[in-house]
C-alpha cells in the first residue's frame, strides 16, 4: 500500500465529492413518490433567460454568452478570495423520493451537489475540465424533507468555471417544480472557504453551517498521548519497532490503516491477506510498545481503500467491527481518519457506531483526522463535527492533517500557525466553546520533508518553529505523518516526490520524531 497522504487536492477535492454527489442524481421515483408525476424542478437551470432569475449567486458569478454547453446562455464564475463563487436554489421536493441532480461544467475544480436532503447531502466534481463534463448525483429525501438546495460552485484560486443545463429530475410536488433561490449565498460552502478542494466544498447549507445553537460541554482533556506519531506497521518499508523504541525516543503510535477487506472486514490496508482476526505481526509490536511504556491507537480510514463506514451498512454493524480491533489490541483510543469520498458520507451510520461504542466503554478516546484547507476545516469536516454534535457522540481531538493545503505565499511555519488558528475559531464556533477549550481538543499534525504539495516542505527547522506554538497554545497534541519517511532517501534509488518510506530532505534517521516528542501539551 503506498503512502495514503493524497496531494493536497486530492484530499480534498475528495471531502467536496462527498456534499457534490447530492448534487446530481438519477431521477427514480420510490416509495410514495411512484405515484407523483416526474419532472423538471429548476428554474432557469440553462440560464436561458440571460440573468440569474431563479438562483441565489455569489457576486463573482454572471451569465454569459460564450462559452455555453447548450442554448444560448451559461453560468461563468470566477472565485476570489475566501468566496467560491456559488449559485444555489432551494426546491421544493417530495420526502422519501429519489432525484438526479446533473449539469455541464467547465474548468478546473467545479463542483455540483445539494443539501438538506434529510439523508445523506451529495457531491460531484472534476478536476479538470477544458471542455464541457457531465456531472451528476442521485439523493433520495428524508421522511419529512419538503425542500433541497442544489448548488454549483468552483474553488479557491483555480480560476473561472462555466456551468450550464443544471437539472433536477424527480417527482414533483403539487403544482409543479418551482425552484426558488436559496436564502443567502452566505449559507453556502463558501462560507468557510478550504484552500484545496475537498468535500469540504459541498453547500454552506450543509449541518456545519449551523454552529451548535447552545455551548457543548468539551469533553474531558486527554492528558496523555502528546505526540502520536503515524506507523504504518505493514507497509512503506516500515522500520523494526525495537528500533524505533531504541533510538528515537517515541513509544506513542497512531497505527494505520485499518480498511475493509470485503463484507465489513477490518483488515489492515483493507488487504484480505491481513484480517485483524488473525493478526500476529501488528500485534507484537503493540505489545513491544506498551513493555516500553508506551501505547498505541489504531486509525481507521486513511485516503486509499474501503472504509469500514462506507461498507458495514449500519450502525450496529460497523461498531462491531470497529469493536473486533478494539478488543484484539487492547486499545484505550481510536482515530478516525475518514478523507476521500467517507469525509462527510454515511454520516448517521458512523457517529451511530462512535456513540455505541462510547456508550459501552464511556473511557473510549476518539480523534477525528480531517484534512486542511488554507483557512482551516473543509465544510465536510466541519459537518462531521456537527453530525457527531447532533448525534450526541463525542470527539475527544481534532485532529488537524495541517499540510497539503498548498502554500500560496509567505513561510510554510507561518502558513500552517494560520491554518490551525482558524481551526481553533472554527471549533469555538461549532462547539460553543472558549479558545483554551478549543485548542486543549485540538491536535496538530504534520508531514515531514515533501508532502504531496510541491509548493510545500516542511523541514527540521518548521517542525522546531511549529513546536513552539503549539506549545504556546498547549494543544491536545503535536504528531506528523509518518514515522516510516523519517529518514533520508537513497540517493541512489529514484523516489517519488513524497516518497512513502523517506523524507527527500537531508536528515539523521528519526529526527522529525525527535522534535515532535518533546511536546508535552
Amino acid at each position: 500500500m503506498e503512502d495514503r497522504r493524497p496531494t493536497r487536492v486530492k484530499a480534498l477535492l475528495a471531502t467536496c465529492t462527498a456534499g457534490l454527489l447530492a448534487v446530481g442524481g438519477l431521477a427514480l421515483a420510490g416509495g410514495s413518490a411512484q405515484a407523483a408525476a416526474t419532472g423538471q424542478l429548476l428554474v432557469n437551470g440553462g440560464f436561458e433567460s440571460g440573468d440569474l432569475t431563479g438562483w441565489s449567486c455569489s457576486a463573482n458569478d454572471k451569465v454569459v454568452t460564450s462559452p455555453v454547453a447548450q442554448g444560448s446562455y451559461a453560468l461563468s464564475g470566477t472565485p476570489a478570495g475566501q468566496d467560491d463563487a456559488q449559485c444555489a436554489q432551494m426546491v421544493s421536493v417530495l420526502p422519501n423520493s429519489t432525484y438526479t441532480l446533473s449539469g455541464e461544467v467547465e474548468g478546473n475544480y467545479v463542483y455540483l451537489g445539494d443539501t438538506g436532503t434529510g439523508t445523506t447531502d451529495t457531491s460531484n466534481w472534476t478536476a479538470s475540465a477544458p471542455s464541457w463534463q457531465t456531472l451528476s448525483t442521485t439523493f433520495t429525501t428524508g421522511a419529512s424533507t419538503t425542500s433541497v438546495t442544489v448548488w454549483v460552485h468552483g474553488w479557491y484560486g483555480e480560476g473561472t468555471f462555466g456551468a450550464d443545463a443544471l437539472s433536477l429530475v424527480g417527482p414533483t410536488p403539487s403544482g409543479g417544480g418551482t425552484g426558488s433561490p436559496s436564502p443567502s449565498t452566505s449559507a453556502s460552502a463558501s462560507a468557510s472557504a478550504s484552500a484545496s478542494p475537498s468535500a469540504s466544498a459541498s453547500a454552506s447549507a450543509s449541518a456545519s453551517a449551523s454552529p451548535s445553537s447552545t455551548a457543548t460541554t468539551p469533553p474531558p482533556v486527554d492528558t496523555g498521548f502528546h505526540h502520536p506519531v503515524y506507523f504504518m506497521p505493514l507497509d512503506n518499508s516500515p522500520q523494526a519497532i525495537s528500533d524505533i523504541l531504541a533510538n528515537s525516543s517515541e513509544n506513542q503510535f497512531n497505527l494505520a490503516f485499518v480498511l475493509d477487506s470485503g463484507g465489513c472486514t477490518p483488515a489492515w490496508g483493507g488487504n484480505a491477506s491481513a484480517p485483524v482476526s488473525s493478526d500476529t505481526a501488528v500485534l507484537a509490536d503493540v505489545n513491544a510498545v506498551r513493555a516500553a511504556g508506551g501505547d498505541v491507537a489504531v486509525s481507521f480510514g486513511g485516503y486509499n481503500g474501503t472504509e469500514l463506514g462506507s461498507s458495514c451498512g449500519s450502525a450496529s454493524a460497523l461498531a462491531a467491527a470497529y469493536q473486533s480491533v478494539i478488543t484484539k489490541y487492547g486499545l484505550t483510543r481510536i482515530d478516525l481518519d475518514w478523507e476521500n469520498t467517507a469525509l462527510d458520507s454515511n454520516m448517521a451510520v458512523r457517529w451511530g457506531a462512535i456513540k455505541q461504542l462510547e456508550a459501552q466503554d464511556p473511557n473510549l478516546i476518539v480523534s477525528l483526522t480531517i484534512p486542511a484547507t488554507t483557512v482551516g476545516l473543509p465544510d465536510t469536516g466541519k459537518d462531521e463535527i456537527q453530525q457527531a454534535i447532533n448525534d450526541g457522540a463525542r470527539i475527544d481531538r481534532v485532529n488537524l492533517m495541517d499540510f497539503d493545503f498548498g502554500l500560496n505565499s509567505g513561510t510554510q511555519t507561518a502558513a500552517a500557525e494560520t491554518v490551525a488558528s482558524d481551526t481553533a475559531a472554527q471549533l469555538e464556533t461549532l462547539y460553543g466553546w472558549n479558545a483554551q477549550t478549543a485548542w486543549a481538543h485540538l491536535s496538530v499534525q504534520l508531514m515531514n520533508g515533501h508532502t504531496d504539495q510541491p509548493s510545500e516542505l516542511y523541514t527540521q527547522q518548521t517542525f522546531t518553529d511549529l513546536l513552539g506554538y503549539v506549545q504556546a497554545n498547549h494543544a491536545a497534541a503535536f504528531s506528523y505523518w509518518d514515522i516510516n519517511r523519517d529518514r533520508a532517501c537513497d540517493p541512489s534509488v529514484v523516489h517519488n516526490w513524497a516518497d512513502g518510506a523517506c523524507s527527500s530532505v537531508t536528515q539523521n534517521p528519526y529526527d522529525f520524531t525527535k522534535i515532535i516528542t518533546q511536546f508535552n501539551g
